[in-house]
Parts: C-alpha cells; sequence; structure tokens
C-alpha cells in the first residue's frame, strides 16, 4: 500500500533546444536537484526533450509549402528525438533507478519501425523506481498547428500505473479538454495526475485546478521556460515577439495542486525553479465524500462508457522489454549526478503540527500571489542552481 504522505516535483526549465543528448544532461542534474529535496515524483513538462516546437505559435508562415526553415528545423527535430528504446530511454530509466523515484517526462517519441514508421509522437514516459519504463502515453490529438509535427495517438497508454507514490496517469495540454479522456482516467482511480503543458497559461491553470477538483486528486502542473535567446538563430530571428531583447516564449507557471482545487505550491512565473510539494494522499478520501465522478456522484445506469485500449502489438514497451539491463551505460550520469548525501530541509513550524519546507526563492513579481492555496502542506519552490 502506498504511504499516505509524498513528496513531488515539477521542474520548470528549458532544455537544450533540439539538442537531445546535451538535454539528456540537463534533465539528469535536474533530477538530482530534486532527489536530493526528497522528492519522490519527478515531473518533466510537455514534450521537453528536446523542446517544444516553439516555431509553430511564434514564427511566420510556418504552414507555407516548401518553407525551407522549417523543413530544416522539422528535420533536425526528427533526428533529435527519443526512440524507444534508445540511448534517452536507458538514461533516464537509469537516473529513476539511481535516485530511487518514479520520473516522468515529456517527449517527442519517433518510430523507426513497424506500423508508423516515421511518425513523430507528442509522448509521455513514466519510469518507476526500479528504472522500468512503467507507460508511454501518446497525445490522443495534436493541438490545432502541432498537426504538422505530430500524429494522433492512440488509447495504449491513457491510463493510469502503480507507483510507491500512488497510482498516476497524465494528460499532455488540451487534453484536459476532452471529458473522455478526463473520465477514463477518472475512472482508473488516480491519486495523482500528471498535467504537462508548454507553459502553464492563465486557462490551463483553470484547467489543471478543475482536472484537480473534479477527480479528487492532486495535481502536478508542469510548464517549461523558454527564452528567444534558447532558440537556434534562424528561429530567432524570425520569431514576432516585439521589441524586448530576450523575451519570454514560455514563461513556467508550474505547480502542485490538491483535491480542492487549491494550490498546494506554485505557480511560479518567469524563473526556472523545482516546485516541490509533501502531500498527504489522505486528503483524496476527504474531499471525495463531497464529489466522486465515478462513484456516488455518477450515473453509469444513464451514461455508459466504452474505451478501445488498442495499439500495434509492436508498440513501444514491448520494445522497451527488450532493452538492456540498467546500468549499462553510466557515463552521463557520472558525469552529471553528484552522489553526495542529501540535505535535510524540513523545518518544524507552527503548533498545529503541520511541516513546512524552508523557501529557498521567491516566485517573483509574476506568480499568482494571491491565489487560492490548500493547508496544512509542505511547499517549497527552489531556484534551480542555488545552494541551501
Amino acid at each position: 500500500m502506498p504511504p499516505t504522505v509524498a513528496v513531488v516535483a515539477a521542474v520548470q526549465a528549458a532544455p537544450v533546444y533540439l539538442n537531445l543528448e546535451k538535454s539528456l544532461t540537463r534533465a539528469l542534474e535536474l533530477i538530482a536537484e530534486a532527489a536530493k529535496r526528497r522528492a519522490q515524483l519527478v515531473v518533466f513538462p510537455e514534450a521537453w526533450l528536446p523542446g517544444y516546437p516553439a516555431w509553430l505559435d511564434t514564427c511566420r508562415d510556418v504552414a507555407v509549402w516548401d518553407n525551407q526553415a522549417v523543413k530544416k528545423l522539422y528535420s533536425q527535430l526528427m533526428a533529435q528525438s527519443v526512440t524507444i528504446p534508445g540511448r534517452a530511454t536507458e538514461v533516464l530509466g537509469e537516473a529513476a533507478r539511481k535516485h530511487n523515484l518514479t520520473l516522468v517526462m515529456g517527449v517527442h517519441e519517433r518510430v523507426t519501425s513497424g506500423a508508423g514508421r516515421g511518425t513523430l509522437y507528442n509522448s509521455i514516459l513514466t519510469f518507476g523506481p526500479s528504472g522500468e519504463l512503467l507507460n508511454v502515453h501518446r497525445k490522443l490529438v495534436p493541438t490545432f498547428n502541432e498537426r504538422l509535427i505530430w500524429g494522433a495517438g492512440d488509447g495504449r497508454g491513457l491510463r493510469v500505473v502503480e507507483t510507491p507514490v500512488g497510482r498516476i496517469g497524465g494528460l499532455i495540454c488540451w487534453e484536459h479538454w476532452m471529458p473522455m479522456a478526463r473520465q477514463r482516467l477518472h475512472m482508473e482511480g488516480e491519486d495523482i495526475h500528471l498535467a504537462l503543458w508548454p507553459s502553464v497559461k492563465e486557462m490551463y491553470q483553470i484547467a489543471s485546478r478543475h482536472y484537480a477538483f473534479e477527480g479528487r486528486c492532486f495535481v502536478v502542473s508542469a510548464g517549461s521556460i523558454m527564452r528567444r535567446s534558447d532558440l537556434p538563430a534562424e528561429l530567432e530571428e524570425a520569431v514576432d515577439l516585439g521589441p524586448e531583447s530576450d523575451e519570454f516564449i514560455l514563461n513556467g507557471g508550474s505547480s502542485v495542486i490538491g483535491p480542492d482545487g487549491m494550490y498546494v505550491a506554485g505557480p511560479s512565473f518567469g524563473s526556472e525553479v523545482i516546485i516541490l510539494a509533501r502531500i498527504n494522499l489522505d486528503r483524496i478520501r476527504e474531499e471525495s465524500l463531497t464529489l466522486d465522478v465515478t462513484g456516488h456522484f455518477n450515473r453509469p445506469d444513464l451514461f455508459d462508457f466504452q474505451f478501445n485500449a488498442g495499439r500495434d502489438e509492436r508498440g513501444p514497451l514491448e520494445a522497451a522489454a527488450r532493452q538492456a539491463e540498467p546500468g549499462q551505460d553510466q557515463k552521463l550520469l557520472t558525469e552529471a549526478v553528484d552522489d553526495h548525501e542529501a540535505e535535510e530541509i524540513l523545518a518544524q513550524s507552527g503548533t498545529d503540527g503541520a511541516h513546512a519546507f524552508r523557501i529557498i526563492s521567491s516566485p517573483g513579481p509574476a506568480a499568482a500571489a494571491a491565489a487560492p492555496s490548500s493547508t496544512n502542506f509542505d511547499a517549497e519552490i527552489h531556484e534551480i542552481g542555488k545552494k541551501l
């Protein structure tokens, strides 16, 4: 039975854009930093490896026939995307095993053989503490102009998996406005939902909080940081952002949300941080007293739910099962990860028995300072790179 208390983390940082190897090195550093702060579940944003295709939203003429700059970028993205199995899954699985945590990563997944060969998918990879790849969820419907890049996913990965921190499932961006996708995961009994976004703007904050309230679950909502200067030169010149020299393209907004729809930690905007919270899963049962959309607040006699969980039998989970055992290639890990013992950061506070993480840095003036918050939770917004 999972513990009633778990430490969860949302990583809000920029990858090394369109460079898979350097982004993996960056990911290992961030995973290690979260692990030092006792994180048992670490969640990265949508398409973090090797970066969200920002040119779709910010550059001119991206859908024009024979746009050579876009063709070049797409070719680079294909070459730098994640294959399953492959080096990226080996490295990420080993990181999860090394730090004994559950790891969730948003990736561009490239199919290299069989059905769908050559297709890119917007996928969530979930690794357990043993390093095993537990699930691959492919975004069901790429949103609007994303269809220039990604194929439509299937139902195979739209499920909840058991982990030491509880039952977890995830959706990507606008999937949070697909009622049947939400209901599928609600029916699977999520304890913690993973909401992966490019960045978490106001309407996405609403969707994340609504999901927590509707599903009576915790939500770890993860968004990226991306500045104009993070982009390749050919993209930077084409971005139409206005006069600012290094304006944000993606400005974070990550948070942890309680089963009452209130913020536990964050949201934080405009800086690279790790959002951490120690959550009490007993709150899920408490909040289900008033709302349970798969139980007492449901009418299965009136509404019927059908779901197709199929995928080609040569899908990524079967391929990953043939992957080499963890530990074969630790070069990246030994270079990037400091093994010294984690420092204790929990401090007793107040007289009501609650604890609180020491605040390492403030979320900055752009954060939603007046946002409603759940009480009696531990929360930390850790500025990446700062020492305790």
